[in-house]
This record gives C-alpha cells, structure tokens and sequence, in this order.
C-alpha cells in the first residue's frame, strides 16, 4: 500500500507578527465561538491593550463582533449573522425603499444601523445627491455610545445592561484601561442622564464625535410590538447642521420610521 504524501509547512522567514496575530485571532475565534480581551492576550503573549487594537480591527472589518458582556465572537464576515442571524438581509430589504425616498426628500445621506454589544454596525446608506455630502458608510462599525443611531438605541436598555456596557468595576489604581470604553462611576451617571434626555425627546445627535466635519441625527425603529430593531440616521455635513436641525428633518425622520415600522410589524 502507498504510504500517503506528508507536506510540512513551515513559518515563512518573513513572518508579519502582527499578521501572524491577528490570524490567530481569527481561529481562536472560530474555533470557541467566544474570546475574551485577557483570554486573547495571554494566549497570544501580548499586552491587552494590544490585542484590544487587534480586535477592534476585526470587529471594524466584519470578523467579529463584541456582545454585551464585552466578549468576542466571530462576526458576519466569518459566515456568522451580526445579530440574530439572518433577519438583517430582511430587515435592509424593507428599509432601503423608505430610505431612498427620505434621502432624495430631505438631501442629506441616510443609514440603517443596529446595534451589537458596544458597537454599531451600519446596514445600508442611500447616499444624498447633494454634491457637498457625506458619503456611503455601509458595513462601517462604530463606538454605540459616540453615534446618533448608538445613542437612540442605548436610551432604550435598561440600567443593568448599561452598566454591562460601560460601567468600569472598581479596580486597583494604575490598571491599564487603554481601548476601554467602559466609564468610572461619575461619568457612567453622566452618561445614563445624557440616555435619558435622548429617549425623552425621541432622537439623538452627533456632532463630530465620530468625524470632523460630520454631524447625525438618529430616530430608533421599533415593530409592531414595539420591539427596537434598529435605527436610522441622517448624517449631516456640519455647515448644514443647524439648518437641517431647526428645520424639518427631525420630522422626516419620524415620519420614514413610522413607514418602515408598518413594514417590519411582524418582523423579530
């Protein structure tokens, strides 16, 4: 019988350390389906802080996403749904039509956003035809608590999810928080009264918190139980902002989202 060819493939003599990182993240997490930031470094011998940059990359790029107890997991472009596996292509589906229409009404770029753990992934942008616009952000994954949609849909999370999120647990001084979103007691307090005013006025804004010069305003969509199943944004160059603000945008907005939540009634 012929024995079987071996081939053993060696580590090339060029090797990228941080390519070679980053891949291994990649099968760390297809391989448990959930990793933890310390988890990840220690197995990989680098600092936290480090493999913070790594992931956050992988989550930009669509290969992870971050849940609410701030664990990784593999994210769309692994072959994994964002959220709830598979509603999404639906839910972009009925949305686009809506925001097209709010798009060409208004002249400003719309965006379906949802949100995953701590981050917001955007859906879908039908782009303004204005030539001073900002541009297409489909597939972009942004910080929840710096962005309009982010914003509007965090005000709707109960307080324990919050702190989940974004409370930072007391910790010994000098711990090393580089890449950590999570907030020290007074500021989290700050920032759940901040929620509160966005969810008592039915929308939130941005203004150049994400990027210089760009500005959103965000309204949540909800279906016909009243469920949040995402939100959608108008963003703004900031020359335009306060015009469009005092203006009707707002109201256009509204109106779009109540369209698509006749829509999305039944959608879970």
């Amino acid at each position: 019988m012929q024995k079987k060819a071996t081939t053993t493939i060696l580590r090339p003599a060029y090797a990228l350390d941080s390519v070679d990182n980053a891949l291994r993240l990649l099968q760390m997490l297809r391989d448990s389906g959930a990793l933890r930031l310390k988890d990840a470094a220690e197995e990989l011998g680098i600092s936290p802080s480090t493999a913070h940059r790594l992931l956050a990359m992988l989550v930009y790029r669509g290969f992870a996403v971050q849940d609410e107890k701030r664990r990784y997991h593999p994210g769309p472009a692994m072959g994994v749904g964002p959220a709830r596996h598979g509603w999404t292509r639906e839910f972009t589906d009925v949305c686009r039509p809506h925001m097209e229409a709010l798009a060409v009404g208004c002249g400003e770029t719309v965006n379906l956003v949802i949100r995953v753990g701590a981050q917001v992934r955007f859906l879908y942008s039908a782009e303004s035809r204005s030539l001073l616009r900002v541009g297409d952000r489909q597939g972009q994954v942004l910080p929840a608590e710096h962005t309009a949609g982010g914003r509007i849909l965090l005000a709707e999370l109960p307080r324990p999810v919050l702190e989940q999120l974004y409370l930072r647990p007391d910790e010994e001084p000098g711990a090393d928080h580089a890449g950590d979103n999570r907030m020290a007691a007074s500021d989290f307090a700050a920032f759940v009264r901040e929620l509160d005013a966005v969810r008592n006025v039915g929308f939130a804004v941005n203004v150049e918190q994400t990027e210089a010069g760009v500005t959103a305003i965000g309204v949540a969509i909800r279906n016909g139980r009243g469920r949040i199943l995402g939100a959608l944004t108008a963003t703004v160059p900031a020359a335009r902002y306060r015009r469009q603000l005092q203006g009707d945008l707002v109201a256009r907005l509204h109106a779009a989202v109540r369209g698509i939540s006749v829509d999305v009634a039944d959608l879970e």
